[in-house]
């Protein structure tokens, strides 16, 4: 499959900014910058805070304070798995033990050849269907064991 060429940090921030205006406006263009390149690139940061008339560190604030946001590129394959109360008491520290130990990885960490990142997170609000993960942003529940080796297997690149 042909991938399409990417716009630059720019284009995104302008035609972002056309649409919108204000204080939501860096958020809109935080989010098209992640939905272009997969996460912000540094040199969007001077980018942004310039058309918005921000200091960089107010969008560098932005960034780091909301966790869909990130400013390293992402592994090929996220997963993350909820930790609210209903998931843990159904299995999830099982699940995260085995996450652990098939990646070597923890939560927050990229496997070394940026094949997988693992993070966890709060809720999901799929509680009728604990423990649930979310893997390349497809959401699963009723998660057990076999079944999340069994979807790794088949992503395993």
């Amino acid at each position: 499959m042909e991938r399409r060429a990417k716009k630059s940090v720019a284009a995104v921030v302008k035609s972002v900014k056309a649409a919108e205006s204000g204080a939501g406006a860096l958020l809109s263009i935080l989010h098209a910058i992640t939905a272009e390149f997969g996460y912000i690139p540094g040199d969007a940061i001077p980018e942004i805070a310039g058309a918005l008339n921000l200091s960089q560190a107010e969008v560098y604030g932005a960034i780091t304070f909301y966790r869909d946001f990130r400013i390293t590129p992402p592994a090929r394959h996220s997963i993350r798995l909820c930790q609210a109360e209903s998931c843990l008491a159904m299995g999830a520290v099982e699940l995260i033990d085995l996450l652990k130990t098939r990646l070597g990885i923890g939560p927050g960490e990229k496997t070394p050849d940026n094949a997988f990142s693992l993070d966890t997170v709060y809720c999901f609000g799929n509680c009728a269907s604990s423990p649930s993960v979310m893997i390349d942003g497809r959401l699963y529940g009723r998660i057990s064991a076999e079944r999340l080796k069994k979807i790794l297997d088949a992503i395993k690149d």
